[in-house]
């Protein structure tokens, strides 16, 4: 028997030391996500997921979060989601669903109220800052407001061979109002099947989603490849591909299991982190940095997690 749960980006270390927790004593790969997951939708300094995520162009908080259960290849999703707390358990709550499994803004919510979901004003105080100050250099600076758009994704294997993913955004900060990614959308932010493997996505929904780069890592990990090897491969393409047609490529960074445990992780980016715990390795962040389309990665030094916290949670005042 084994397990493992993998996640993207430093964000997800407390979630994935929670989440590992239940993997430990026999708990299930779903169970682990969302636990794992609605922690960090509730940590108001992650501003691009959940509680403390950054608005719309409309100073709107819209959430997007998904859920897969590898077993029996089940999908829950919203998007645009306003004013609900943790979207992740709607999501799973939806993969329930025969029909109408993937609902949006009105619908979504109107679910999630006839469900019982917490109702939650979504849009913080450091968060208006942020959107305020923006704004001001978008105008004075001329600087794009398309920042943030750091997805939280998540594979896991459990005891029982059983595996599950699932993600939270807020997207793109100062997006257009109903603006969807990857992260909701099957088969680009997240795919993930039991008897083969599971992978998630963050980055840029609108080039992530030209490649289904989740799935393409399952389908490549079927047919033989590495996570690793998978990861790299489907990454490195995809930015190939996107330069080629398009001149530029955006941000790209992926993670990976498959059913064995064994884990993989790609970039295009050079600050891309992510965090994995199996039966073998205790919660641990690692930094990636690509190379001539191949990913490295070492463990984060203690001064790149202190940097990295104290980023997040330094004090904010309007510019």
């Amino acid at each position: 028997m084994s397990y493992a749960i993998i996640a993207t980006w430093r964000m997800a270390l407390e979630g994935i030391e929670e989440g590992v927790k239940l993997l430990k004593d026999n708990g299930s790969s779903a169970d682990a996500i969302e636990k794992a997951v609605k922690m960090v939708e509730d940590f108001p300094y992650y501003k691009s997921v959940g509680y403390g995520g950054l608005p719309n162009e409309n100073g709107e908080v819209e959430l997007d979060a998904a859920f897969m259960d590898g077993d029996s290849l089940s999908i829950g999703a919203v998007a645009g989601i306003k004013d609900f707390k943790n979207p992740i358990s709607i999501a799973r709550k939806l993969s329930e669903q025969k029909f109408n499994c993937f609902l949006v803004g009105a619908g979504a919510e109107e679910y999630a109220h006839k469900n019982g979901f917490e109702r939650k004003n979504m849009l913080t105080d450091r968060a208006i800052i942020h959107y305020k100050n923006r704004l001001k250099e978008t105008v004075e600076k001329g600087l794009s407001p398309y920042d943030g758009h750091d997805t939280v994704g998540m594979v896991a294997l459990d005891n029982s061979d059983s595996m599950a993913s699932g993600t939270s955004t807020s997207g793109l900060f100062m997006k257009k109002r109903g603006r969807t990614g990857d992260s909701a959308v099957s088969g680009s932010g997240f795919y993930v099947d039991s008897e083969i493997g599971g992978a998630t996505a963050t980055g840029l929904g609108e080039d992530i989603m030209k490649g289904c780069s989740s799935y393409e890592i399952v389908r490549l990990m079927k047919e033989g490849y590495t996570p690793q090897q998978a990861a790299d491969k489907a990454v490195s393409e995809l930015n190939d591909l996107l330069i080629k047609r398009r001149k530029k490529a955006g941000d790209i960074s992926v993670v990976c299991i498959n059913n064995k445990g064994e884990f993989g992780v790609a970039t295009n980016i050079e600050n891309f982190s992510f965090v994995i715990a199996t039966d073998k390795i205790e919660p641990i962040v690692y930094v990636c940095k690509n190379k001539n389309g191949k990913t490295t990665y070492r463990v984060a030094t203690e001064e790149w997690l202190e940097n990295y916290m104290n980023k997040r949670t330094a004090p904010l005042k309007l510019k």
